[in-house]
C-alpha cells in the first residue's frame, strides 16, 4: 500500500482531530467537523468493535505517517519485547528519526520532517543521517546540518529559533540547544506525553484478535 498523498484535511474529518498544519480558516476540519463525504446522513453508522479498534490503527498510522506494513513490524517487537505491549509501541513511534525532528520543532509537520531527513539536513551524533524510520537512543544528538552557517543556507523557521523559544513545547525526554540549533535524547519516552487521543489498548486488540 502506497503512502497517503491526498487531502490533508480528508484524514483530519475522517479521524475527528485536526492533522495538518492549515491555519484554521484553511482547515476543513476547523470548518465542517464532520466525517467526509459530502452531505451527511442524519442516521449514524452503528460501528462495530472490529471497527473501532481498526479506526484507532488506522488514525496512529495516520499521525505518525507510517504505512501498514512498517506498523505491524513496529507491533510484533512491541509484543516480543519485555513490558506492556502498548507503551513499546508508541516508544518505537516516538523515537523514529523523523518524528524526533518533528518533536525538537526542526518541522512544521512530521511529513516536513521525513522530507528534512531524506534531504540528509540532519546529523545524528555529528554523522549524516537520511533514513527517516531510525530508531535513536539515549544520549544522541540530533543537529541540523547548517546550524554553523548563516543567511540563505537556513530556512526562515529555522534560523527564528536561534532568537525564539521553539514554536512546540518539546517533552521531557528530548533537550533542545537553541544556541547549537542541537538536541539531545535524555531518556526513552514517557507515555504520559505521547498522544493522548490514541487509545494504544485498542491497537494492541486489533493485532491480538
Amino acid at each position: 500500500m502506497a503512502r497517503y498523498t491526498g487531502p490533508k484535511c480528508r484524514n483530519c474529518r475522517r479521524f475527528g482531530m485536526k492533522l495538518c498544519t492549515k491555519p484554521p480558516t484553511k482547515c476543513a476540519w476547523e470548518r465542517r467537523k464532520s466525517p467526509p463525504g459530502g452531505q451527511q446522513s442524519t442516521r449514524r453508522r452503528r460501528v462495530t468493535e472490529y471497527g473501532t479498534r481498526l479506526r484507532e490503527k488506522q488514525k496512529a498510522r495516520a499521525i505518525y505517517g507510517v504505512l501498514e506494513r512498517q506498523f505491524s513490524k513496529y507491533f510484533k517487537m512491541a509484543r516480543d519485547a519485555n513490558g506492556a505491549t502498548g507503551d513499546i509501541l508508541f516508544q518505537l513511534l516516538e523515537t523514529r528519526m523523523d518524528n524526533v525532528v518533528y518533536r525538537l520543532s526542526f518541522a512544521d509537520s512530521r511529513s516536513q520532517a521525513r522530507q528534512i531527513v531524506n534531504h540528509g539536513h540532519m546529523l545524528l551524533n555529528g554523522k549524516r543521517m537520511d533514513i527517516p524510520s531510525h530508531h535513536v537512543q539515549v544520549g544522541d544528538i540530533i543537529t541540523w546540518k547548517k546550524a554553523a552557517n548563516t543567511g540563505d543556507d537556513q530556512p526562515d523557521f529555522i534560523a527564528s529559533m536561534t532568537a525564539d523559544a521553539p514554536r512546540r513545547p518539546i517533552p521531557s525526554w528530548l533537550r533542545m540547544d537553541l544556541s547549537t540549533l542541537s538536541g539531545e535524547v535524555v531518556t526513552m519516552p514517557d507515555v504520559s506525553e505521547i498522544e493522548s487521543e490514541i487509545d494504544s489498548r485498542l491497537i494492541v486488540e486489533f493485532y491480538s484478535r
